[in-house]
Parts: C-alpha cells; structure tokens; sequence
C-alpha cells in the first residue's frame, strides 16, 4: 500500500469538516450582510458555532464599518489551516504567493457555491412550501438572495407566471467563477 493510500481519504475527510465550518463562518458574514433575524434557529446555530474564535479575535481585530474583521480573519485563518493540513497530507505545500492566490480562490469558490446552492434552495421551497406555513430557513433565504435577484426580476418580469431570474442568477454566477477562477490561481 502506498502513501496515497490512506492521504486520499484522510485528504477528503479534512477538506469536507474544514469546508462545511468555513460554510458556516461565511453564513455568518452573510447574516450581517443581508441582515438576517438573530432568533432564527438556523441564525442561533451560526453564531453558536462560531462565537468562541470570532469572541477571541475581536479582542484583537476591530470591526471595520459594517463588516466583522474578526469573523474575515476567522474565515481567512480556518482557510488557511485547511490548505496547510492537506499540504502536509498530500506532500505539496505551496511557495510564496501562492498561498494568497489559493486562500482567495477558496474563498471565492466557497462564496459562488453558497449562493448557488441557496438560490437551489430558494427555487426548491418556492415549489413546495404550502400557503401560509413557516419554514425557518425560507425567510433567510429570501433575504440572502434578494441583492442577486431583484436586479434580474427588475430586468426580467415573469414569463407566463414562471420567474426565469434564478436560472439567469446561476448561469451569471457560474461565468463569474469560470473567469474569476482562472485569474485567482494563475491560470490564464
């Protein structure tokens, strides 16, 4: 048995526990950005689950206007660790300003894969939530994916009863990541 062996699942177990906290610390920009309800359970969660590391840093980091430093130097360092862990696994640690080019494509990635999915999400209990029943997670949603929508919804109304802005939303965002994507990891 080889050294891949056993580091490729290791290497798959690191990045998802890594990746789905870091979805977490990023929900949590995206609480302040779209000003979501702190009762919502899903709300409590988030910052339940990352109030011990962002009450730490902001010992050390001050807000900058509207945005939590602390919680961008907590999703910049959590990044950071998950690169390092699985360069250490793999073997292949990057040099120099690479490492600042692959935080920022984590980052970026991890931004277009939560809108994508919340705009999944947001579709899905359009078509199966009942008149006038409350799920937790509807109105954060709603919230969240507004600012992407309303410009589309502003600029394409309804065809027949059917809004196309969430198919126009993740097609732009998908452009966005395959020209962004390239130029972040040097792949032009």
């Amino acid at each position: 048995m080889t050294n891949g062996y056993f580091a490729n699942p290791l290497i798959f177990i690191v990045e998802t526990l890594f990746y789905l906290y870091m979805v977490v610390v990023a929900l949590r920009l995206v609480m302040q950005w779209a000003n979501w309800d702190y009762h919502n359970p899903l709300a409590q969660f988030i910052i339940k689950a990352t109030q011990v590391p962002v009450k730490f840093l902001r010992q050390f980091i001050p807000a900058m206007g509207r945005w939590d430093s602390a919680t961008i130097v907590l999703l910049i360092g959590v990044t950071l660790l998950k690169l390092l862990i699985v360069g250490l696994i793999a073997g292949a640690l990057p040099g120099g300003l690479m490492w600042l080019k692959l935080i920022a494509a984590e980052i970026f990635s991890l931004f277009i894969s939560i809108y994508t999915v919340s705009i999944i999400v947001e579709v899905i209990l359009s078509w199966v939530t009942p008149a006038g029943s409350y799920n937790p997670v509807a109105p954060l949603v709603y919230r969240m994916n507004a600012p992407l929508l309303r410009p589309v919804r502003n600029t394409i109304p309804p065809l027949g009863g059917i809004d196309l802005s969430p198919l126009f939303v993740l097609l732009g965002l998908q452009v966005l990541s395959m020209l962004v994507m390239p130029l972040l990891l040097g792949r032009v």
